[in-house]
């Protein structure tokens, strides 16, 4: 059964920064104790009477009492500012679970992700909580990025293709260097020369707005429901 949204009170436990544009932000939950969630839902955290921040959890729902927040930062905003000034130990309050990009595993459909840039973080909830429960069936992962650089999670990725054969993970670049093997060009162009059929195929995107429709005209060029691919816009 879904959780419904309520008000909860954390801290700060600890912040890391993978790369100068993202910041990870772990909070050790107060009240409840444990937040149960599912993987790819989100929180949103008030900023005044009709302003909140929306933000998606990173970490798998395995972790009830720590959840991890992963956030582009770039956008010089409200939200990017508050987490910038964010310190350990600090108190945060937020309303959650929230959002309805979860994994339906009674689906008997293969699944395929597309993920574009900081668009990974639900999709990576969502392949943790699966692997780390027993989810035995074949998965992809298309991650597409400008460059490598904007490949967050890439070793994560390529460590859990390598521990589970039905696994595979395939990053794609629209700017690749010389030493690059992988997918080159746009996200769309990847999806449409890796999915060859879309037959009893659900497909998961997160990213901006274009990648989206441009994935999704992809596929349904190939035969596929518009119904069949699930979003979530990132910008």
């Amino acid at each position: 059964m879904a959780q419904k949204p309520r008000e909860c009170r954390a801290e700060v436990a600890a912040i890391r920064w993978p790369r100068p544009e993202v910041i990870e932000v772990d909070l050790r939950m107060v009240e409840p104790p444990d937040f149960v969630f599912e993987a790819g839902q989100w929180i949103s955290v008030p900023f005044g009477p009709k302003v909140v921040r929306a933000w998606t959890i990173l970490s798998s729902p395995t972790r009830r009492r720590t959840i991890t927040l992963s956030v582009d930062v770039v956008p010089a905003g409200l939200g990017s500012q508050w987490l910038r000034a964010l310190k350990v130990g600090d108190p945060v309050e937020f309303k959650g679970p929230t959002g309805g990009f979860v994994f339906n595993r009674a689906d008997p459909r293969r699944a395929v992700f597309v993920a574009e840039e900081i668009g990974i973080v639900p999709v990576r909830a969502i392949l943790a909580d699966l692997y780390e429960t027993g989810y035995g069936r074949p998965t992809i992962l298309i991650y597409w990025a400008r460059d490598p650089s904007w490949l967050l999670y890439d070793g994560e990725f390529r460590s859990l293709a390598r521990r589970y054969p039905g696994f595979t993970y395939v990053p794609a670049v629209r700017e690749a260097p010389a030493a690059w093997r992988g997918e080159t060009g746009e996200a769309a162009g990847a999806v449409d020369r890796l999915v060859h059929s879309v037959d009893k195929l659900v497909v998961y995107v997160c990213g901006g707005g274009d990648t989206i429709d441009a994935v999704r005209n992809a596929l349904v060029k190939k035969g596929m429901d518009r119904k069949s691919v699930k979003w979530e816009k990132f910008w």
